[in-house]
C-alpha cells in the first residue's frame, strides 16, 4: 500500500490507522514501538455516502451492524459476522435479496453508511445557553454586546465597585453550575450548549484559581510542578464533577476566554474536552481571534462547523484486539466487553464513549493492544490461523444531525493479519507516518497530564531510536549506510518539530495556552494536527509560482515572501527587499503591478486559511528584522545559528541552543546502528 493511498482510505471512511498491516503476536506487535491506533472522524462530510431511511440489522449476538465484510448465504438468507462468528437469519423484508438485488449496506464500496432512525417523537431543536462574564471593562462589554447585540442590548457591567489593588469578585464556578442545572431540569437528553464567555479568572465560589488580591499572581507551570498553586487541584475536580454531570444530560460546554492574563482554561479544560465543547483564547473580545470565531459556531451551509449532538460512539472489534481507550473530546461509559483491554490510557475500560457535541472535523483517537500470545503447535490463535486472514474494526455513531434527525453511521473497515517475526516489509509498507506522529503526540501529551515524573523529550527520543533500530535499512555500527523507506522517512523530522514545538516545551506558555492547544491537538483531524506538529511554510518570489519551502532557516530571502501556517497562527513575513520596496510605495504604481500581486497573494491565501478554520486563528504580518518576525523564526529548522561556522543564503541566523534538524539525524543515525 502506497503513502498517498493513506489519505484516500480517509477520504472515503474518515478513519487513518497508524499500522495498515497488522501483526499476529503480541510480542511483535510490542516490537513495533509506535501504537497501534485509529484516528477517527465520526461526522466527517462523506459526500458519496448513502443515507438509508430505515433502521440497521444487527447482529443478535454481539449487536455489530451488517456490512459489507459479512459472508452472506442467499439461499438460506443468513449472514455471519465478521467479529464473532453468529449465523443471523435476515428479516422477512429481506426475502428478496440475492448476488443482483443487494440492499445498500452490502454494497462493496459503502464500507460507511448512515441511517436516519425513525423518531418516537419530534426532535427539540439545540438550544444555545449563553453564560456572560460582566466583571469586564466597559470597552471589552461593548465588544462583546456588539458580538452577540440582537440577544443583549439590556446588559449592563457588573454593579459591585472593585478596589486598585483587588480583582472582580467573578464565580464562574457558580453560575456555571446554575447553567448546568438549568438545561439539566429542562432540555436533559437534548442537544444543549452552554457558550460561556469569560474575560477573567473566577476568585469566588467553587472553582477558584486565585484569590482576589492582585499581590497573587495567577498559577504558572512552574508552581504546578512545584505543587505550588493552592487552588489548582481543588478547582480541577470541582470541574471534574461538573463533566460528569454535563456528560449525564449529554450537554456541551463551549468556551470563550478573551484577557490578557488567564482565566483557568488548564482548570475548565476536563469539562470543555469531556463534552466536546469549543474554546476559543484571544486577548480581547475586539480582537478578530474572538469575532470570527463566534461567527462561524453560528454560519450556515457548506462552510458551517457542521455542529452535531447527543452522540455516542461504540467500537466493535476482531476477538484478538482488545480497546486500551480513546483521546478525544469524548468521555467513557464504562461499558466493559470482551473487546476491553485491561490496560486503560485515557478514556479506557469500555468500548462505548459519550460525544455531547461533536463537528465535521472532531477526531477520535483510540488505541488497540493486540492480545494475541503466541500459540502453542497445534492451537493457532484467530488471528494466526492463516496468514492471509483479515481483521476488522467497526465505528458506530448515534448523533442529532444539524437537520434535527437522529442518525446512525456505520463505518466497518478490514486490514491483514501477518506474521510480524517474517513479514517487516510488510508492516513498512502499511506504517502511515502521519496518523501516528498525531497518535504519538496525543498520547505524549496525555502522559504530560497524567504522569509526574514523565519526561516528553527522552520519551520521544528513545521512541524513535527503537522504531530506527527495528526498521532502518542499516549495517551494524556504521551510521553511512543508515536509511528508512520512504513510508517512515518524515516521520523522525515530525518527531523533531513535536520536540520544538508548543505542546513539549510549555515554558514559554502559561498553563491556560498549554491547554488549549492540548484541547485542539485532541480533537482536530489528522492533516490540521500536523500543521499544529510542523507547520507549513510556502513561498512567494517574482521568479516562480508560489511554491512549499523547507521549514528552515535558509529559506528566509530578502525577495522573497514566506507564509507560515502554524494552526494557531498564519504568518506573512517579508523578506527585508521586498518590506523596502512597499514601505516606498512601489506597489502603487502602474508599472509595478507585479509587485502589487506579489504582495497580494499571500494575503489571499492567508485569508483563505482563517476562513475555514476554527478557532480563527492569528494573523501575524511583519517583517525581516522586525520585532514579530519571532513568529517565523520560532517555528524554523534553526540551521543557522549565532554559534554555527556556515550561514545561509538570506544571512539570517536564529539565536538559539536547540540542535538543527541535520545534527539531531547525526545523533540518531549513530545511536539506531549500534550494535
Amino acid at each position: 500500500m502506497a503513502a498517498p493511498d493513506f489519505a484516500d482510505l480517509e477520504a472515503v471512511d474518515g478513519v487513518r490507522l497508524t499500522w495498515n498491516v497488522w501483526p499476529n503476536s503480541k510480542v511483535e506487535a510490542t516490537k513495533c514501538v509506535v501504537p497501534f491506533a485509529a484516528l477517527y472522524t465520526p461526522v466527517k462530510r462523506l459526500p458519496d455516502m448513502p443515507v438509508l431511511p430505515y433502521e440497521p440489522i444487527r447482529c443478535k449476538s454481539c449487536v455489530a451492524v451488517l456490512n459489507p465484510f459479512a459472508r452472506v448465504d442467499f439461499i438460506g438468507k443468513m449472514w455471519v459476522c465478521p467479529f464473532c462468528y453468529q449465523r443471523n437469519q435476515f428479516p422477512p423484508h429481506y426475502a428478496a435479496i440475492s448476488e443482483q438485488n443487494l440492499p445498500a449496506e452490502l454494497f462493496p464500496q459503502y464500507t460507511t453508511i448512515e441511517y436516519s432512525l425513525p423518531l418516537a417523537a419530534p426532535a427539540h431543536p439545540p438550544v444555545f445557553l449563553f453564560l456572560l462574564d460582566t466583571c469586564l471593562i466597559e470597552e471589552e462589554l461593548g465588544y462583546l454586546k456588539t458580538a452577540v447585540s440582537q440577544v443583549l442590548d439590556e446588559l449592563g457591567r457588573d454593579a459591585f465597585p472593585v478596589a486598585a489593588d483587588k480583582r472582580p469578585a467573578r464565580c464562574t464556578g457558580t453560575a456555571l453550575t446554575v447553567a448546568v442545572g438549568l438545561l439539566g431540569a429542562c432540555v436533559p437528553n437534548t442537544g444543549a450548549r452552554i457558550l460561556s464567555f469569560v474575560g477573567g479568572p473566577c476568585t469566588e465560589g467553587p472553582g477558584v484559581i486565585v484569590s482576589r488580591e492582585l499581590s497573587d499572581p495567577i498559577r504558572s507551570h512552574k508552581d504546578l510542578d512545584k505543587d505550588a498553586a493552592p487552588h489548582y487541584n481543588k478547582a480541577a475536580k470541582f470541574y471534574e464533577g461538573l463533566a460528569k454531570q454535563l456528560v449525564a444530560q449529554g450537554h456541551v460546554l463551549d468556551l470563550f476566554a478573551s484577557a490578557l492574563d488567564q482565566v483557568g482554561i488548564a482548570e475548565m479544560k476536563v469539562a470543555v474536552e469531556r463534552t466536546g465543547g469549543l474554546v476559543a483564547l484571544s486577548e480581547s473580545y475586539g480582537h478578530t481571534v474572538f469575532k470570527d470565531s463566534l461567527k462561524r459556531v453560528f454560519q450556515q451551509g457548506d462552510a458551517s462547523l457542521g455542529l452535531s449532538f447527543n452522540g455516542l460512539l461504540e467500537l466493535h472489534c476482531s476477538k484478538d484486539i482488545k480497546v486500551q481507550g480513546a483521546i478525544g473530546p469524548c468521555a467513557s461509559l464504562e461499558k466493559k466487553g470482551p473487546s476491553t483491554s485491561d490496560t486503560a490510557i485515557s478514556q479506557g475500560h469500555t468500548t462505548q464513549w459519550k460525544l455531547c457535541g461533536l463537528d465535521a472535523l472532531t477526531t477520535v483517537a483510540v488505541l488497540f493492544d493486540i492480545a494475541t500470545a503466541q500459540q502453542p503447535s497445534g492451537a493457532p490463535s484467530a488471528a494466526a490461523s492463516a496468514a492471509s486472514q483479515q481483521l476488522h474494526l467497526q465505528f458506530t455513531t448515534s448523533y442529532q444531525h444539524p437537520s434535527g434527525e437522529t442518525r446512525l453511521r456505520c463505518t466497518t473497515i478490514t486490514r491483514s493479519w501477518v506474521d510480524g517475526s517474517i513479514a517487516t516489509a510488510d508492516l513498512v509498507a502499511g506504517f502511515d507516518q502521519e496518523a501516528a506522529a498525531v497518535v504519538v503526540a496525543r498520547l505524549m501529551s496525555h502522559k504530560m497530564e497524567a504522569e509526574e515524573e514523565y519526561d516528553a523529550t527522552r520519551w520521544l527520543d528513545r521512541m524513535l531510536i527503537r522504531v530506527c533500530n527495528k526498521f532502518g535499512d542499516y549495517r551494524k555500527d556504521d551510521p553511512a549506510s543508515f536509511s528508512l523507506s520512504p513510508n517512515f522517512s518524515i516521520f523522525p523530522q515530525f518527531l523533531f518539530n513535536l520536540r520544538r514545538s508548543q505542546f513539549v516545551q510549555v515554558f514559554g506558555s502559561s498553563p491556560d495556552e498549554t491547554a488549549y492547544f492540548r484541547m485542539a491537538l485532541n480533537r482536530e483531524n489528522v492533516l490540521n494536527c500536523l500543521v499544529m506538529i510542523q507547520p507549513t511554510l510556502t513561498s512567494y518570489s517574482f521568479n516562480a509560482p508560489p511554491e512549499p519551502a523547507l521549514l528552515d532557516v535558509a529559506a528566509i530571502a530578502v525577495d522573497r515572501i514566506l507564509l507560515l501556517d502554524a494552526f494557531f497562527s498564519v504568518v506573512i513575513f517579508h523578506g527585508s527587499t521586498i518590506a523596502q520596496w512597499r514601505n516606498a510605495g512601489y506597489h502603487n504604481q502602474p508599472e509595478h503591478q507585479a509587485f502589487a500581486q506579489l504582495l497580494a497573494a499571500p494575503q489571499a491565501d492567508a485569508t483563505a486559511i482563517m476562513a475555514e478554520r476554527f478557532p480563527t486563528p492569528r494573523l501575524v504580518d511583519c517583517d525581516q528584522n522586525g520585532s514579530q518576525a519571532r513568529f517565523l523564526l520560532a517555528k524554523l529548522n534553526p540551521s543557522a545559528t549565532y554559534n554555527s561556522a556556515s550561514t545561509v543564503p538570506g544571512g539570517e541566523v536564529i539565536l538559539t541552543d536547540d540542535v538543527s534538524l541535520q545534527v539531531f539525524m547525526e545523533h540518531l543515525q549513530r545511536l539506531a546502528v549500534q550494535s
